[in-house]
């Protein structure tokens, strides 16, 4: 029997007739774009991230726009993606490279990865698509597919695990095409060596993948431990003055929507009375809302004044106990797209403004 190609050689054969050539960074596939979209691709599908890149992109061009932009600018083009201090370390990012890096980025993968919110996969990938230049890059998808294909046990989070993964990618890595085997090998991973109904009989690699050979493809790779989920409940006043504005709070940067406009909150209905000075039997509950986040489920009760909603003009404005200082603010709705909300806040805020 003949002796299988290469790795990369019959991914890359698969991938110029079966792969994805029209993604949105690929055209032009300047730095710039492919880190935007390396950072968007974090934990997120590439069909959920291409609207909001192009979005991205026609609000924030090149990286001296988004270094010269505002962090609620940046949150807000960011609005419903997730994981928002992607959206933080990106222009942190682009502000580092224009103080350290002659606002450029740079073009080694040891000095991005320096840089906040790039790891060294996603340094790797970036040089590699930018620059042509065969790196090891290991995402979810990748990680899926060597772990089948070389059979490796154990959950891709943990270090030891995460180590033989990278060994095994630099194994297979080309001596050239290295933007079409970054692409090539994360395309296999995503359409063809899926998580669940991978489609085995099309793949370029199937003959000698381990997973295949010893029956255990659906065993691998070795699912994440469970962990437990932790629940919270969180009371939020939802008040509008006269005007129709709504107070806001920027949240701190670390933690649950870090550096987002919510509501005022507390976890407990007193509390939050306490603060702005009222009486709990003033604060009236609109309906809960859940949110799962991935560790954590929260409870949000959305709590008014007296039931006051916008237009209620005869409601008088609360005698409020602290000042409308940085963190505090009022918005009217035309200023709500353009701020960092998270979606359940955003959610009540279009249901009580109806």
């Amino acid at each position: 029997m003949a002796e299988a190609a290469p790795f990369a050689e019959r991914l890359l054969a698969w991938w110029r007739v079966h792969g994805r050539h029209d993604l949105p960074w690929q055209h032009p596939r300047t730095p710039y774009r492919v880190w935007v979209s390396e950072i968007m691709l974090q934990q997120t599908q590439v069909a959920t991230v291409i609207p909001y890149f192009e979005r991205f992109m026609a609000r924030f061009p090149d990286l001296l726009s988004l270094a010269n932009t505002t962090i609620d600018d940046v949150l807000g083009a960011w609005q419903g993606l997730g994981y928002y201090a992607r959206a933080r370390n990106l222009q942190a990012t682009a502000e580092r490279c224009m103080t350290d890096h002659d606002g450029r980025l740079p073009d080694s993968a040891e000095a991005l990865a320096a840089l906040p919110g790039i790891g060294a996969s996603t340094a790797n990938a970036i040089i590699s698509q930018a620059h042509d230049r065969p790196a090891v890059v290991v995402d979810g998808n990748v990680k899926r597919l060597l772990s089948r294909h070389a059979a490796i046990e154990g959950w891709p989070g943990r270090s030891a695990v995460m180590r033989e993964l990278w060994a095994q990618a630099e194994t297979r890595l080309p001596t050239a095409h290295g933007a079409d085997y970054t692409q090539a090998v994360m395309d296999l991973g995503a359409t063809v060596c899926s998580r669940r109904n991978p489609r085995c009989n099309e793949c370029p690699v199937r003959h000698d993948c381990q997973a295949r050979r010893q029956k255990r493809v659906g065993e691998l790779p070795t699912p994440r431990p469970k962990r437990d989920i932790g629940q919270r409940r969180l009371y939020m006043l939802v008040h509008f003055d006269r005007r129709g504005r709504v107070l806001l709070e920027r949240r701190p940067p670390a933690g649950i929507w870090g550096g987002l406009w919510c509501f005022p909150e507390s976890e407990s209905r007193q509390a939050l009375a306490e603060r702005f000075r009222l009486s709990e039997v003033q604060l009236k509950a609109l309906p809960a809302v859940s949110h799962l986040l991935t560790h954590l489920k929260l409870e949000i009760i959305p709590l008014t004044a007296d039931g006051q909603r916008p237009g209620d003009t005869g409601t008088q404005d609360l005698a409020l106990g602290v000042e409308c200082a940085e963190h505090l603010d009022w918005f009217a709705p035309l200023q709500w797209a353009r701020l960092g909300i998270p979606k359940p806040v955003l959610d009540i805020l279009e249901s009580t403004r109806a």
